[in-house]
């Protein structure tokens, strides 16, 4: 029995084994964790789910702010792109000032801004404040995910420990994300809209009296200078692709801003890595690009967020437009997604252990993809319901496997000082994806809905449901064929 990063460990590993991530064996101890790693545990987590719990809380006070301060039909939708654009945009760069400049203390500085920035928003008398505060609250975002994330990697040791931990803070996103559209809902009703603001400020109290007597700080012996040319390309690349996205499921894909604004991200994006393959202290790596785990990996999480948040976009759409619930009661039934997800964030790092990540993301996006295909047959009667509800379920347990799996994938097999850089990837791409879900979705739902009737609004969910359905098999074949079983 011996102690390691915070972890008792008992038994001993199996040499003969190779793990998905390359890592040369896995281990068939048991880990069980002390008390400081569990305090440890409990505050990054914490975090995490107040962080996932913003991207959705505002969606269905959307229109009681509008109407509350002055917001103009148009106008409505920058109070969420304002701040996706800045917690997708800045999360790259983020990760590897994280690195440099010490995890804690942007975990800890952006948790502050975030706060501040939640209760100028709770005050708002207009539109302008709104925005600020919601700018403010996308970088803290962007500041506080990667670093909490590489202090979690950074925390407990590659293997059973960090599957666990890992684990748990796939579930609490994910279902943090759905508790968001809930939470939004009861507090609007109940209180005020400005209280899905106000939640946060003694949240991020609480989180910033306790992490600095339990986390310490992690950072590299010799500090390397910041790649600022790759900075700027990857960070304008990423705001310009994202804002694309966000304007074609506003104004549709012939929209000439939102093609301008893909096709200047994708350029920069280019030379963002042509920029990593000769710079001196790259932001990211080239080789670190090029190995299959941290490549096929980030690509199974964009979609496994893409195909999550949209299909949360395409129930709440049935629910209330075709079903005709009202906010709280859609939210309330969407619930079950977020159960499906915890109880996927218990088992995946169990069947982790026993099969492997190749067979987590796999296994786990074959049955989100079965659950979503399950509701194309969606119809207008009560049925619908009955239908929506175990699938969505089962498709929460399939969607947690698969980002649990994502997470261990690209971030397993680095060395601690490009834990942040690592964790920056796997944030970025969450971002990214939760960022593009709805718009992604919503425009193929829209053009698909011959007329806007219940049986019009019907048929466009259930084309864009199909379409979301695909998507998971892409990212179930993508696993198989592109993750392999021994060291690269």
């Amino acid at each position: 029995m011996s102690v390691v990063d915070g972890v008792v460990v008992e038994g001993a590993s199996l040499p003969g084994r190779q793990s998905d991530e390359g890592s040369g064996g896995r281990s068939t101890s048991r880990a069980r964790l002390t008390s400081q790693a569990r305090l440890t545990l409990v505050v990054l987590l914490v975090a995490q789910f107040m962080l996932a719990v913003d991207f959705s809380i505002l969606n269905v006070a959307l229109p009681v702010i509008g109407k509350g301060l002055g917001f103009s039909l148009s106008n409505l939708q920058w109070i969420g792109t304002a701040f996706a654009l800045c917690a997708a945009g800045f999360t790259l760069l983020f990760g590897r000032v994280a690195d440099l400049f010490g995890r804690r203390r942007l975990f800890l500085g952006g948790l502050a801004v975030l706060g501040l920035a939640s209760l100028v928003g709770g005050l708002a008398t207009g539109p302008g404040v709104l925005l600020v505060a919601r700018v403010f609250q996308g970088l803290a975002t962007a500041a506080v995910t990667p670093a909490g994330l590489s202090l979690l990697t950074t925390s407990f040791p590659e293997g059973p420990s960090r599957e666990r931990a890992l684990g748990l803070n796939g579930a609490l996103m994910s279902a943090g994300f759905t508790t968001g559209a809930v939470l939004g809902g009861v507090l609007t009703d109940l209180l005020s809209w400005r209280w899905s603001f106000f939640i946060n400020v003694p949240v991020a109290v609480a989180v910033l009296a306790v992490a600095p007597m339990v986390i310490s700080e992690s950072r590299p012996t010799e500090r390397p200078r910041l790649d600022i040319p790759g900075a700027l390309t990857v960070t304008l690349g990423l705001l310009a692709v994202v804002l694309g996205f966000a304007r074609a499921g506003e104004q549709g894909w012939s929209d000439p801003v939102a093609l301008g604004a893909l096709a200047a991200g994708a350029v920069l994006l280019v030379v963002f890595f042509f920029v990593e393959r000769v710079s001196s202290a790259p932001l990211v790596p080239v080789t670190v690009l090029r190995r299959r785990t941290v490549a096929v990996g980030n690509v199974a999480g964009i979609l496994a967020f893409v195909t999550e948040t949209s299909l949360v976009f395409l129930l709440t759409l049935y629910l209330q437009r075709v079903l005709g619930f009202s906010s709280l009661a859609a939210g309330l039934s969407l619930g079950v997604l977020g159960l499906g997800t915890v109880l996927g964030g218990v088992l995946a790092p169990r069947v982790i252990a026993r099969t492997g990540t190749r067979v987590a993301l796999v296994g786990g996006a074959l049955v989100q993809a079965v659950a979503t295909a399950a509701l194309v047959a969606l119809g207008t009667g009560p049925a619908g319901l009955a239908l929506l509800l175990p699938a969505g379920f089962v498709g929460g347990v399939g969607n947690m496997l698969l980002i649990v799996g994502f997470m261990v994938t690209a971030t397993g097999g680095l060395p601690d000082h490009e834990q942040g850089m690592a964790a920056g990837l796997a944030t970025m791409s969450q971002q990214i994806g939760i960022t593009l879900g709805t718009p992604v979705m919503s425009a193929v739902a829209t053009g698909a809905m011959v007329t806007v009737t219940t049986h019009g609004i019907l048929t466009g969910v259930r084309t864009a449901v199909a379409v979301d359905a695909v998507l998971v098999l892409v990212t179930a074949l993508v696993a198989a064929l592109f993750l392999r079983t021994a060291v690269e």
